[in-house]
């Protein structure tokens, strides 16, 4: 049915599907727009919600089956392209999965519309926003790409435009594919003119839905990616890097797998790691090396030596021999026979191969089975605790049973039964629902009344829940900076789940600066033979020569050189190897990592040079920050550097050594741009330095008579690709304004008079692909863009900064910006720079997230290139990013009582080095309702809410995402109630692990992200949206719920002591205007700026010993510092702020309020407690939960 599509392929590797993921039955089915009257009658039906209120079907990333795949024969189309076809002109097209997950609900609705629980995708018959916007029709990538030669894939049934979404129910059998067009629907078509402008969300979301049906899925649809043309110059195995890889472009039919086709035989080369040799080489003895001090990402060094001789050459990247396929997987079925493996690392073929596939692939690779856990198949009950966790002998025991989990019923204690259970009911009724039974309950199930404890804040910060596992296991566990889930307790069944409503996700800071990190150096990396998980504190020694997986539970040998321990440099003893007694670990990786030597660090940077540019006078920090910080940029010898400024032409600058001044050259033809000088623009950090310094020092007066308004950001931006496209690298880019030449120009879209409504806040999306699809373009080329848009006026950052989202870049805003007269944000800059310039940082880094076999990947949330289902792309990754992942639970967890995630970061370090960071987190498995809201961590409920939230406002409306945000509580805290016995109907009782649960989503609903009643400029509230998708957990709380301070009490009392500095620790104030008195002084910390509020009638001893001035009415407008005084109030004072910001990587602003301060709107804004023109009050959302849940 519906037209016949066209079929366009594209390379592999770039944003394509691992093979082996095996697509659900109704993948290519129709699906209508409306839901059929038997679902009406149930809210929380897979199509109830999405029936009614269709969204953009964008950024779907869909498995595809290795049954339909036909390796052999899109190989063989590869290798035969006839040369005339590879212009080098040409870029590959490559396939992209975007990031982007959407939200449907109103106000009536349940948080089932909040990103099913309940639901699976459902498709649209609105277009998403293609690539390119002049066709309708793409299919999926199909044959190797340059970058990735020996991965192939299929095409799937495409519907009418580029971007559709596909229910997904169950697997089908092999042979049984039905393709139709999903979008030939009987519901009403949408015009072609539709099609071009549905916004592009922010995540990526996965298609491994499975039957059972997740919390999250009612907040985030399933999106299809986007498609990006890609200049594939990165070299892989002996290809020479001299040579130029020349892009290939075929239509590859479609072939089905006959109805006997076996999945096995259909799989790919490209996936199966190599056997290992039958042949052991002696095993090196590494020695140990310790650092002599604890850098930050350095600290504790194990292992020694590499012995290269045991690293084997890489492997060639494409197999096209039958022959070779079969003898492999003849040998690895002769390894398996055994039920143990060599667990050394096998050599990569490709980026999917680097840091190893999960344990989906594997099932697929080898013909014969992974050995199933050998234990038997008893009830729950008597199940041990760590089933799936064989019994450890004498030595070896490395987890010891936990404390039993309380009951969650509260029950009498046998000492206390002297009245029968009835009469004990009637008087706790009386006595308006206070129990008078012994509770057993832990602490976190407490019931709070949240109408009648109105303070609820703890005098400190929120600390994060404790998983509860045994004392060894907890102290082997990843820390929750780095590392987090949304529940500790992981529910059994997606049943129990979808009955808690709350979604399951992680948190995480995978690049964050540690003090302590331990780096192993090893010629062996030991990983499990079938999932490719890295050994870890949770896997089980069966005895000194195997161990079982903590993930998919395969039993592997240890390798001979792990049997030596470096740190007690003994023999026999792997489980007190460092990799086994720490949860983060980083593992220094041989060349078996690399698909291609590390490059140099490479930094350019784009400069806007226009008069609004120069007016503003950021030149002048820029340039002043590079001088002073030269020095520090990460590198080594090797590191190079290059500028590009804009204004209505693009100006490149010579710093080639032996010139005696640098050499700018003007290009003024922006319709096609080009380099002058390619291999003189971009140079030897050291080797010219003195030319740089010199231009930095001139750059701030070269332009300033310049009469030039305009900007031409894009042809900029495209010039700076192909500088980049050779190496890679970080592009830094500094707009002020619109861009208004060229291409990926941009107008106005902004209307003052709608800033307030509450219904409709349009242009949260791009208004334009083409920053997208360069991000794409400089993701293949492992280019990073970082925008700072530091602007007055409106300059549509929607649009802009996909160039960072879609990169794995990074955003700094800075509204109102002037040197001059905003010395607030002039100030911000010159910090944020600092660190920005000095910070560590990753090249050509890959992610990839594993979890125990029967949880699966949903969505991903943050800036990145999604490459496969796991796995994602990112071009740099710095120490200040932070990612969410939404989980579901595909088959039920009860013969296990313990999972386990791992997320392992593969980079190059900016000194050349290719490094594995690993994180472990172990969390127990429950069966009762109450011991799920007993380990709910709220402030991650929250983070990840507000993640769906944003993508809901994109696809949706900004309505919509407030709905959910309050029908997410409703939800919970009615499911939690129903549990709970002797309430009143005027009760609003939530467990003590979230009754700080509506406390945090209105916070979150105040925020310029998703707050309406006030004049929010929508460049302002698109970066705090970008700041949810992108800041880690600790940052991005403080954005949602800063903490308030009285400072003009500080005292010697409740202090701390760090480095010889005593600090005052002053407790938490509610977000309240009742707390702030006209005698005080408050400290408001919002994260990225302090607020300083003085009161009219503040002690003037205070005003005189903090802040350097007489009394009130001397204090200026300004002030963003503290003057040294050496007075015990302004130590306390000073040493109290300096410990605030020394726990950030960002130094905050500090800016003190007076009750004449324009800012003092911003810092009352920030009181979410209290009544708004357009909010209720804490009290009044309150009463409204209640009013909903009774309802």
């Amino acid at each position: 049915s519906g037209p016949m599509q066209s079929q366009m392929q594209f390379p592999s590797g770039y944003g394509s599907h691992l093979p082996n993921y095996s697509a659900p039955s109704g993948h290519y089915s129709q699906v209508p727009n409306k839901a059929a009257a038997s679902h009406l009658e149930n809210q929380y039906r897979a199509s109830y919600y999405p029936g009614y209120y269709s969204a953009p079907a964008q950024n779907v990333m869909t498995s595809v089956g290795s049954n339909v795949l036909n390796a052999q024969e899109s190989q063989q189309l590869y290798n035969n392209t006839p040369p005339h076809s590879r212009g080098s002109s040409d870029r590959p097209v490559q396939g992209a999965i975007s990031s982007a997950s959407y939200l449907h609900m109103s106000a009536q609705q349940s948080y089932s519309a909040f990103d099913n629980h309940y639901s699976t995708s459902i498709s649209s018959s609105v277009a998403s926003q293609g690539y390119p916007l002049n066709s309708d029709h793409y299919a999926m990538p199909v044959v190797s790409g340059a970058m990735y030669p020996n991965v192939s894939y299929p095409p799937v049934a495409a519907g009418g435009v580029y971007g559709q979404t596909f229910t997904s129910q169950s697997l089908p059998a092999v042979g049984q594919f039905k393709e139709t067009n999903a979008f030939s629907s009987q519901s009403t078509s949408v015009p072609h003119s539709l099609q071009q402008h549905v916004p592009v969300g922010y995540n990526t979301t996965l298609s491994t839905v499975s039957s059972a049906q997740s919390v999250q899925d009612n907040l985030s649809r399933n999106l299809t990616g986007s498609v990006a043309k890609v200049n594939n110059q990165i070299n892989t195995g002996g290809i020479d890097s001299s040579q130029p890889v020349h892009s290939v472009s075929q239509n590859v039919p479609f072939t089905k797998p006959g109805a006997g086709t076996s999945a096995s035989s259909a799989v790919m080369s490209s996936v199966r790691s190599p056997a290992p040799s039958l042949s052991s080489k002696p095993p090196s003895s590494p020695s140990v090396t310790q650092s002599p001090e604890l850098a930050l990402q350095e600290g504790m060094q194990y292992g020694g030596y590499v012995n290269n001789q045991a690293s084997s050459a890489p492997a060639p990247l494409s197999s096209s021999s039958d022959d070779e396929e079969e003898d492999e997987e003849d040998e690895e079925a002769a390894l398996d026979s055994s039920s143990t493996t060599s667990s050394a690392s096998p050599v990569p073929n490709n980026y999917d191969a680097l840091e190893g596939g999960g344990y989906p692939e594997t099932r697929s690779v080898t013909s014969s089975p992974v050995p199933a856990p050998s234990v038997l198949q008893t009830s729950k009950a008597s199940k041990p605790f760590g089933y799936g966790y064989p019994a450890l002998q004498p030595g070896y025991q490395n987890a010891t049973p936990p404390t039993p989990v309380q009951p969650s019923n509260p029950g009498h204690h046998p000492g206390f039964q002297h009245y029968p259970q009835a009469c004990v009911n009637q008087l706790s009724s009386s006595l308006g629902g206070l129990s008078l039974q012994h509770s057993q309950q832990p602490e976190s199930l407490r019931p709070v009344n949240l109408t009648h404890d109105r303070n609820i804040l703890p005098v400190s910060s929120v600390p994060a829940p404790v998983p509860n596992l045994n004392s060894d296991l907890r102290k082997l566990n990843c820390s929750p900076d780095s590392f987090r889930c949304t529940l500790t307790n992981i529910p059994q069944t997606q049943a129990l789940l979808n009955k808690a409503k709350l979604p399951l996700g992680l948190l995480l800071h995978p690049f964050r600066d540690l003090t302590q990190l331990p780096v192993i150096t090893s010629s062996t990396i030991v990983r499990c033979r079938s999932c490719r998980t890295y050994i870890n504190p949770f896997v089980s020694f069966i005895d000194q020569r195997r161990w079982k997986c903590n993930l998919c539970y395969r039993v592997n040998d240890v390798p001979e050189e792990f049997m030596y321990n470096p740190l007690t440099r003994s023999y026999g003893e792997p489980h007190k190897r460092p990799e086994v007694q720490n949860s983060t670990v980083e593992f220094i990786a041989s060349s078996d990592y690399m698909l291609r030597p590390p490059q140099p660090a490479v930094y350019l940077f784009v400069l806007d040079v226009s008069h609004n540019a120069v007016e503003a006078g950021y030149l002048t920090i820029v340039c002043q920050s590079l001088l002073e910080n030269l020095d520090k940029l990460p590198g080594d010898s090797r590191t190079r550097i290059g500028f590009i400024t804009f204004d209505s032409t693009v100006q490149f600058y010579n710093l080639q050594e032996g010139l005696s001044q640098p050499q700018m050259l003007i290009v003024s033809d922006i319709d096609d741009i080009f380099l002058p000088s390619p291999d003189s623009l971009l140079v030897n950090l050291h080797e010219s330095k003195e030319l740089i310094k010199d231009l930095l020092n001139a750059l701030p007066n070269m332009f300033t008579n310049t009469r030039e308004t305009h900007s031409a950001l894009g042809p900029a931006l495209q010039a700076a690709f192909k500088l980049m496209s050779p190496t890679g690298g970080r592009i830094s880019v500094f707009q002020t304004q619109l861009p208004s030449l060229g291409a990926g120009l941009l107008h106005s879209r902004e209307d003052p008079n709608q800033r307030s409504s509450t219904k409709v806040v349009q242009h949260l999306g791009p208004a334009t692909d083409f920053y997208k699809k360069l991000a794409l373009d400089c993701s293949g080329q492992q280019t990073a863009v970082d925008l700072f848009l530091l602007s007055s006026q409106y300059s549509d950052l929607a649009s802009l900064a996909c160039m960072s989202k879609y990169s794995a870049g990074c955003i700094y805003y800075y509204p109102s910006f002037h040197r001059s007269h905003n010395p607030a944000q002039a100030e911000k800059l010159q910090k944020d720079l600092k660190r920005y310039l000095t910070r560590k940082i990753g090249f050509e880094a890959v992610m990839r997230i594993r979890c125990t076999k029967g949880l699966s990947i949903h969505t991903f949330h943050g800036n990145f290139f999604v490459r496969s289902t796991d796995l994602l792309s990112l071009a740099n990754v710095n120490p200040d990013a932070g990612f969410a992942v939404q989980m579901s639970i595909e088959e039920s967890l009860t013969d296990t009582s313990l999972v386990c995630f791992q997320t392992a970061l593969l980079y190059t370090s900016s000194k050349g080095e290719r490094r594995i960071r690993v994180h472990t987190l172990c969390l127990p498995v429950v069966s009762s309702l109450s011991d799920v809201y007993a380990g709910a961590d709220v402030q991650a409920v929250v983070c990840l809410l507000a993640n769906m939230a944003v993508d809901r406002s994109v696809s949706s409306s900004l309505a919509d995402a407030r709905d959910a945000l309050v029908n997410a509580v409703v939800d919970s805290l009615a499911a939690y109630m129903s549990t709970a016995s002797n309430l009143q109907q005027s009760m609003l009782v939530a467990p003590n692990s979230l009754k700080l649960f509506p406390l945090y989503i209105l916070a979150l609903l105040k925020q310029k992200a998703f707050r309406t009643g006030t004049s929010t400029r929508l460049d302002d509230r698109v970066y705090a949206m970008c700041q949810m998708k992108s800041q880690p957990l600790v940052h991005l709380m403080k954005m949602i719920h800063p903490n308030l301070y009285r400072i003009d009490k500080l005292t010697d009392e409740s202090t701390i002591h760090v480095n010889d500095r005593v600090v005052p620790q002053p407790p938490l104030q509610k977000l309240s205007a009742e707390k702030l008195t006209r005698e005080g002084a408050f400290l408001m910390d919002c994260g990225s700026i302090f607020y300083l509020w003085i009161g009219k009638n503040c002690d003037n001893n205070f005003i005189k010993d903090v802040l350097g001035y007489p009394n009130y009415a001397s204090v200026p407008q300004k002030m963003t510092q503290l003057p040294e005084v050496d007075a015990p109030s302004s130590e306390r004072t000073r040493s109290f702020i300096s410990w605030l910001r020394d726990s950030r990587p960002l130094s905050p602003v500090l800016q003190v309020i007076k009750d004449e301060n324009p800012a003092k709107t911003d810092f009352f804004q920030h009181l979410i407690e209290d009544r708004t023109e357009a909010a209720f009050s804490y009290y009044e959302f309150l009463l409204n939960i209640q009013q909903q849940i009774c309802k």
